[in-house]
């Protein structure tokens, strides 16, 4: 295959390969031992292949850096940390294109074994190629160019082995990468890469046309070039400044022009076709005026795309006249301006900093970040003109299968993928949580949004921040719209749920600390104090502390001296001893199996009736009553079962019998006159409250306050009744006995 003609083809992105001296030559020179006696899976030396895409990249105007690159992609698989070592040698930026390309390299070749030649063909499947492949450009756009020039090279490696390009190959190069540089308006790439994947699809159909055309070649060229040379003479002696040009033939564009149109080979049109350069657009429609008053027009073959460009930008004038004897020609009138444009797309107006200030062949951009937004855009595009038939279908079907994902842009021209249905504030979460977390606005394409404003395919997007800050609860309410991506709203909880963790643990601290300064214990670290009752650390014993799930008379015991075993006297006396006879004992409470024994309710558990009760022999303090739900005495039963005994409340003698104290802890929205209304239930109901501590906290709710009353009661039954009362006062969360 003959090399493509000069062009000024350049590429973008958002940070351009270093300038380094003699890159090329350095690049070979160190892919070369790794690569030279290596094969690609095509049968193609490695080295070889290098070689041809560095000139492909040369003949589109890539730069040196560009052409660099193209080996160290290859030497990528035979190092055993790539992107070190070539960042090493020759700098980040290279190291980063190296693997962003070799990244994608594999994610195709992974996609081409596992479809067939239906998911090939499949819109669907080429939609989800062309989104890993959008993904990856996002990164690097250099990549676009590699890929290309890569894929041609294979293609004209089995043309000029003469050996038939596996299918999945040749699928993909026309079903994916043609179209990507006919997005790009890479013209010269397409049509050759079209002409030479259709040539291994279809070789019968590729000949039969290539025959045709051989056929006819001396004459239609004789032909042609007379038509040429006296259109051009017609023009410019009627004052319209012009060239005129023959136009190379594609099979593959006659092919679909015939099947589409359903015409046989001497019906279309562009068999013999011209291509008109005017100087200006004034000059592109006196020309077309002038053609169409010498020749005659074919009715229904007239575009301007001048008035109304392609969606890739391309302009020009397309007619089909015929002469006198009715041959039929087709003509392209365009200024040189759109015919730079058409042969080398977008490319031919960027201006990319490895080429200087003028840019490849004197052609300059604006800036930088236009040229890549430019063609970040075209990609957009090119993956909704594939998806949009395919997501018609899948709401047929109720699958939504290509509805459900957006690409949008950060002000640096990075590609951020969000669900249908995402917001400004989903892509600050997308972006970084921390982003997230300080969001407080957005612009969308230069103008301030809503944050709950949906984003559309495309779009730039730069969200307004605050140095410090939290998410809101509303963004959380699915009624207002903020966020439509579940990672999102699980960022959002986690942070609440932190924030919540945090006051939980401050409080649980405050606790303990309070408590080694009763104890006199303050020179006692607390990482011991958690180890000591089995904790991995203190913030893990804060943590139950602060929910209540921990008593601090646990804390308490542990950090009393052991008491000494009991004896064998003080077992005897309580397996010997007889029991009360009259039904009653100290303290309202009868211990079973023995008599006149000293009895205490504890205070970790304040047991009343009728709570499941049972007793622990203490050291000369008698037995101390617990609750049979009390963590405390299980512990200590757990280390002492022997000195457990069975105990039972005793029955009162009159009606006004004993009250037992129980604390109540109660947490609720702190305000004001919080604390009297809670104090006006107990007095209604008429249960004396001895003791009342108090803590609030401030919160993104307004403030949290925790409380805990001690009241006498002398029948814990009666209590939860009154606990339902005080749950009802305005703000209050739960009440329960602790």
């Amino acid at each position: 295959m003959t090399p493509l003609p000069n062009a000024s083809i350049v590429t973008a992105t958002a940070d351009s390969l270093p300038d380094q001296p003699h890159a090329l030559a350095r690049a070979r020179a160190f892919a070369e031992p790794l690569i030279a006696s290596e094969t690609l899976d095509t049968g193609e030396n490695i080295l070889a292949h290098a070689d041809a895409v560095a000139a492909i990249l040369k003949a589109i105007g890539g730069s040196e850096a560009m052409q660099a690159a193209t080996y160290l992609v290859h030497a990528c698989a035979h190092l055993n940390k790539p992107q070190e070592v070539i960042a090493k040698a020759f700098g980040a930026n290279f190291a980063a294109l190296a693997m962003e390309t070799t990244k994608l390299v594999h994610v195709q070749k992974q996609a081409r074994a596992a479809d067939d030649r239906a998911q090939l063909e499949d819109p669907a499947a080429q939609t989800e190629n062309v989104r890993k492949m959008l993904l990856a450009f996002s990164r690097d756009l250099r990549v676009v160019m590699l890929r290309l020039a890569s894929r041609l090279q294979t293609l004209r490696h089995f043309a000029a082995i003469r050996q038939p390009c596996p299918l999945a190959v040749a699928r993909e190069s026309l079903n994916v990468f043609a179209p990507l540089a006919n997005r790009l308006g890479i013209w010269q790439i397409k049509w050759e890469m079209e002409d030479l994947a259709f040539r291994f699809l279809e070789p019968d159909t590729y000949k039969s046309i290539a025959r045709l055309l051989d056929e006819k070649r001396a004459g239609r060229e004789v032909f042609m070039e007379a038509l040429r040379a006296q259109l051009e003479r017609d023009l410019n002696s009627n004052g319209i400044a012009a060239l005129v040009q023959g136009r190379p033939k594609h099979i593959y564009s006659i092919v679909k022009k015939m099947r589409g149109k359903g015409l046989d080979f001497d019906q279309v049109f562009d068999i013999r076709a011209l291509r008109v350069i005017a100087a200006d657009v004034k000059g592109c429609y006196a020309a077309l005026g002038f053609v169409h008053s010498h020749f005659t027009p074919v009715e229904g073959e007239f575009d301007d795309y001048i008035a109304k460009p392609k969606s890739n930008g391309y302009q020009s004038l397309h007619t089909v006249v015929r002469d006198a004897q009715q041959r039929a020609v087709e003509i392209q009138i365009r200024t040189q301006a759109m015919h730079d444009h058409a042969e080398h797309g977008v490319a031919a107006h960027w201006a990319y900093k490895e080429a200087g200030t003028k840019g490849y062949g004197g052609v300059s951009a604006s800036s930088e970040y236009d040229a890549k937004i430019a063609v970040l855009r075209q990609l957009l595009a090119w993956e909704r003109d594939l998806s949009g038939p395919v997501a018609a279908k899948s709401r047929d079907a109720n699958q939504g299968l290509f509805e459900d994902r957006i690409y949008v842009l950060t002000p640096e021209a990075a590609v951020v993928e969000l669900p249908q249905g995402a917001t400004a504030l989903d892509f600050a979460y997308s972006v970084h949580t921390s982003l997230g977390h300080r969001c407080r606005g957005a612009r969308i394409d230069g103008a301030m949004v809503p944050l709950n404003t949906p984003l559309q395919n495309g779009q730039t997007v730069e969200v307004v921040t605050t140095k410090e800050g939290g998410p809101s609860r509303d963004w959380l309410n699915p009624e207002l719209g903020f966020l439509a991506s579940h990672r999102a709203r699980s960022k959002v909880r986690a942070w609440f749920n932190a924030q919540a963790m945090a006051q939980t643990v401050a409080r649980g601290r405050e606790a303990v600390e309070k408590l080694l300064q009763r104890e006199g214990r303050t020179a006692m670290k607390l990482e011991d104090v958690a180890t000591q009752l089995g904790f991995k650390s203190a913030e893990d014993l804060f943590e139950v502390v602060g929910k209540d799930e921990l008593s601090l008379r646990t804390i308490e015991n542990m950090l009393k001296p052991p008491e000494p075993p009991p004896t064998q006297d003080d077992y005897v006396l309580a397996k010997k001893a007889r029991p009360d006879k009259s039904g009653g004992s100290k303290g309202g409470v009868l211990v079973v199996g023995i008599d006149s024994l000293l009895t205490q309710l504890a205070r970790c558990c304040k047991p009343a009736p009728p709570d499941a009760i049972l007793g622990f022999v203490t050291k000369g303090k008698g037995v101390s009553i617990h609750r049979s739900d009390c963590s405390n005495f299980r512990n200590m039963a757990g280390g002492s079962p022997d000195r457990v005994i069975e105990v039972e409340w005793s029955q009162p003698k009159n009606a006004g019998g004993s009250v037992y104290p129980v604390d109540v802890a109660i947490e609720a929205s702190d305000r004001q006159g919080l604390l009297r209304d809670i104090s006006e239930v107990f007095a209604r109901e008429k249960m004396n409250v001895i003791g009342v501590q108090t803590t609030s906290v401030k919160d993104n709710r307004g403030g949290t306050a925790w409380m805990t009353f001690t009241v006498e009661v002398a029948d814990s039954g009666r209590l939860n009744q009154v606990l339902a009362v005080v749950a009802e006062v305005n703000g209050v969360r739960s009440a329960r006995r602790r």
